[in-house]
Parts: structure tokens; C-alpha cells; sequence
């Protein structure tokens, strides 16, 4: 490789990297954004001015003007992005882009996610009140979401529940107990549980009907 050549892909190197919060990344979609409006947002979101350049975004982004234009009236149609006036440090009026819109909309979607995450918990521990006949103590609430924390669903809580209660006992630490062994066994959903313990009772049938066959062979 030339010097040229290799002195140009350290000034590359030298340029940083664009940084995009997780959040963003996993949930974008869900606002309508397809993934050339989102690589958009994120240039304009790691950039130190907004100002309207379509121009110098598209040499940054290597791609074509008009697409660049294209991308920001869809993102203002979406009610994404804004485009607004403003005076620069000369106090001259210049054209720039907002993207107050976007983190508004980001901010509502996290808020409906986490009333939804809420209301499904106290659901949850409604469950298990109802199950034991009584409140749960303030350490019976740390256990459950010590589970719904280490991301066990709902469902499976549930099912370890009235796993617990089939064999008599009401007890979380039990339960706890059952969990982890679904979880060692690779077991995420409720159907992983229900087709393991069927795979048991076909095995168990087949054995018994195997001994019947032999001692009336005999």
C-alpha cells in the first residue's frame, strides 16, 4: 500500500465514529422511519450543527442530493423533523433542521412501553396474590421482579406458579428454584416446558407398557 494510501485511511480512522443509543436502534421502526431516514437521523443527531445543508450532508453521506432532500420532506411529513429559521452568529437569517420532534416521539413511545411493562407486573403480582390468598410481603416483590429483571416472561413466571401449587407448595423460593432449572435447560417459553414434560410422560407410558407386555409374556 502507497503512503498516499495509507495516510488517507488514517485521516479516515482519525474521523470518530457515529454513536447510536440502543434504544433508538431497536425501536425506530415502530415510528415509521425506514432505514435510510434512520441513518439520516443518526448523522444529523452526531452532528454539532443542524444547520439545512443538503448539500454537504449528502458529500458526508455519499449519497445524491435529491435523495438527501427526498429523505428530509419525508421525515417533516412524518412529523419527525422540522425545518425552521434562525439567526447565525452574523445575524444573518439562515434555513435549519429540528429534530425536537423526533426525540418527542421517542420519549412517548418509552413512556406507553413502560406504563404497558407496569401495568403488566401489577397484573402479575395480582396473579400470584389471588394464587396464595393473601398480599405479598415486601420481599416476595423484590424476588418477582428479580425474575421479570433478569427478563423471565410473564408466561413462564405463570407456569412455574402453578407448577408450585399443583405439587402443594406456595413458596417462592421454590418457584425460584423451578425457574432456574427451565432456564439451565434452555426452556423460554411456556411450550418449551409443556412439550419437555410430554416427551417425560410418552417415555414413561412406553416403559410402563413395555414391563406389561414382558410379565404377560411370562
Amino acid at each position: 500500500m502507497s503512503s498516499t494510501n495509507m495516510d488517507k485511511l488514517v485521516n479516515f480512522m482519525k474521523q470518530g465514529v457515529i454513536s447510536v443509543p440502543k434504544y433508538i436502534y431497536s425501536n425506530y421502526r415502530k415510528l415509521g422511519i425506514d432505514d435510510s431516514e434512520f441513518i439520516l437521523l443518526m448523522y444529523l443527531m452526531n452532528n454539532d450543527t443542524l444547520s439545512f445543508n443538503p448539500k454537504s450532508i449528502a458529500l458526508d453521506l455519499a449519497v445524491d442530493n435529491k435523495q438527501v432532500l427526498k429523505l428530509i420532506n419525508s421525515l417533516t411529513e412524518k412529523g419527525v423533523m422540522e425545518i425552521g429559521v434562525s439567526k447565525n452568529t452574523l445575524g444573518k437569517m439562515e434555513e435549519n433542521l429540528s429534530l425536537d420532534l423526533f426525540y418527542n416521539k421517542l420519549s412517548l413511545l418509552m413512556l406507553e412501553e413502560l406504563n404497558a411493562k407496569e401495568e403488566n407486573n401489577s397484573s402479575l403480582f395480582g396473579i400470584f396474590e389471588s394464587e396464595f390468598g393473601r398480599l405479598l410481603s415486601p420481599m416476595e416483590y423484590e424476588i418477582i421482579n428479580s425474575w421479570i429483571n433478569e427478563n423471565f416472561q410473564d408466561e413462564i413466571i405463570i407456569e412455574a406458579l402453578k407448577e408450585a401449587t399443583y405439587n402443594g407448595v406456595t413458596n417462592l423460593r421454590y418457584i425460584d428454584k423451578i425457574l432456574y432449572e427451565w432456564k439451565k435447560k434452555g426452556y423460554k417459553t411456556v411450550m418449551d416446558v409443556r412439550n419437555s414434560k410430554k416427551r417425560v410422560k410418552e417415555k414413561k407410558e412406553s416403559t410402563e407398557i413395555f414391563e406389561f407386555d414382558w410379565l404377560e409374556n411370562e
